[in-house]
């Protein structure tokens, strides 16, 4: 039988006492690959689990070699002493489907709301929306945060240093203007924010 799979067949890894097999240090590893989503070397991986590098390298073969016979979506390819996990190439135009460019999610009445006041008054504080809208905008302000329409502009000067809040670019290319002098003029609304 092999001395190297005979060594790797119940390792302790990790610096526990914890012996893991063949299977579950291929799980690890596969973990660590999806979690990475950049190339680990295999000294990366050596260090992470405590074990050697000719160890690693002989169980990412052997995954390899599984994944290509299961024809899974996924594989595992090797470069200058680093691997990564990608898809299959074959897959390509499967996967140009699923990237296409998706139609924006609409915002809520709520959002486009808090977003004009921002969009018309930045920078603006939390506290100075919620005193336009005269309800808490918390939860909208982080939504938008998250779609990345707005950002932190800095802080106020005063006690407490609120985030100042203000538009970004993808907030110019979600309403389609060049710049903010394309917003319309608050006099046509007759509104006052």
């Amino acid at each position: 039988m092999d001395e190297n799979l005979e060594m790797y067949k119940q390792l302790i890894i990790g610096g526990n006492d914890t012996a893991y097999d063949a299977k579950e240090i291929k799980s690890i590893i596969e973990g660590l690959l999806f979690t990475a989503g950049e190339p680990l070397s295999m000294e990366d991986i050596s260090n992470v689990l405590q074990i050697s590098k000719s160890i690693v390298r002989k169980l990412l073969g052997e995954m390899i070699d599984e994944y290509n016979f299961e024809r899974r979506g996924i594989q595992i390819i090797l470069f200058n002493d680093k691997c990564q996990m990608c898809t299959r190439p074959e897959h390509i135009e499967f996967i140009k489907r699923l990237l296409r460019p998706q139609n924006k999610q609409s915002l809520s009445r709520a959002a486009l709301e808090t977003t004009a006041i921002i969009a018309y008054k930045q920078p603006i504080t939390r506290q100075a929306i919620d005193t336009i809208r005269g309800v808490k905008s918390d939860r909208i302000i982080i939504n938008l945060v998250l779609k990345k329409l707005i950002k932190e502009l800095g802080r106020m000067d005063t006690p407490g240093r609120p985030i100042l809040y203000g538009t970004t670019d993808d907030f110019l290319k979600y309403f389609g203007l060049r710049d903010l002098a394309e917003l319309p003029k608050l006099d046509d609304f007759k509104i006052e924010i």
